[in-house]
């Protein structure tokens, strides 16, 4: 099933999906998706619906992220192989963890703004994991039964923020509008193997991502099992699983996004984002 959030920004209703595409409202059936609205539980008895019974949604309305909120914006650093060596630093023997500010969250299609000050924002194709049920010590073999389901993220950075002016890396993925996440959630049930999706990433038409999450240092079940054992995963907490080589970061010379840039990115089976880029 893919679940999604459409309509004007601070007003959007939840809905998902028909098999021929359309837009079907589901405002009746929940309030919204976030938090225990998108648990295991939840999911399941969405599923049961027959998304054709339910009201159809007119024309071509805008779509939000597809989480109204998260409790937790989790994030994984240089967790491809090809992007570790292209930023000249060495595999990580661990999963490296840090967050973004919930605050981020953003539409697929929204634009995204360069930060005051910036010199140095970036792009960052990731597939995003949704928990779906109370994780703590969970073992790799059981950890893909707490996904409620993926999506499409970029983890815009600001690499000046993030790396040239100490503390955590937190303040240079914060950003209002720097994650951008959907169109859809797309739930687990649709995704055979995690391990297995192409990720791309096109920046005013040149490809500059290009990957698969084949190429992961660390599978979403083993962050998901290493997460667990040092903090509690709640339902509605989202995990950005790292991202490919081919950041503006990694070019020589090095390259970042502009006002009027336009970032295209898709991670198979989740949908495609587009967003243009402006100054804040």
């Amino acid at each position: 099933m893919k679940l999604l959030r459409y309509g004007p920004m601070g007003q959007e209703k939840p809905g998902c999906l028909d098999a021929d595409g359309n837009i079907r409202d589901l405002s009746m059936t929940i309030s919204d998706f976030a938090g225990d609205n998108v648990s295991l539980a939840e999911i399941d008895r969405l599923k049961a619906l027959n998304p054709e019974a339910l009201p159809l949604v007119e024309g071509s309305p805008r779509i939000g992220s597809c989480l109204a909120d998260v409790p937790n914006f989790y994030c994984i650093g240089l967790n491809y192989a090809k992007h570790a060596a292209e930023s000249g630093m060495d595999i990580p023997k661990e999963p490296i963890l840090f967050s973004k500010a919930s605050s981020a969250l953003s539409g697929p299609f929204d634009p995204v703004l360069i930060p005051r000050n910036s010199t140095k924002t970036d792009w960052e194709v990731e597939l995003g994991v949704v928990i779906g049920k109370t994780a703590s010590y969970v073992s790799e073999k059981d950890a893909l039964s707490y996904v409620a389901g993926y999506c499409t993220i970029n983890d815009v950075s600001e690499r000046a923020f993030q790396i040239e002016r100490g503390g955590q890396w937190i303040k240079g993925k914060s950003a209002p509008t720097f994650g951008p996440v959907g169109p859809y959630l797309v739930t687990a049930d649709e995704i055979a193997d995690p391990q297995n999706l192409s990720l791309s990433l096109r920046v005013n038409g040149d490809v500059m991502q290009n990957s698969s999450t084949g190429d992961m240092v660390f599978s979403v079940a083993e962050i998901i099992s290493h997460m667990s054992q040092f903090m509690e995963l709640r339902p509605g907490d989202i995990i950005a699983t790292g991202t490919p080589e081919g950041v503006g970061m990694g070019f020589n010379p090095q390259r970042f996004l502009k006002s009027g840039d336009v970032m295209e990115l898709e991670v198979e089976g989740l949908g495609m984002q587009k967003q243009t880029v402006e100054n804040a």
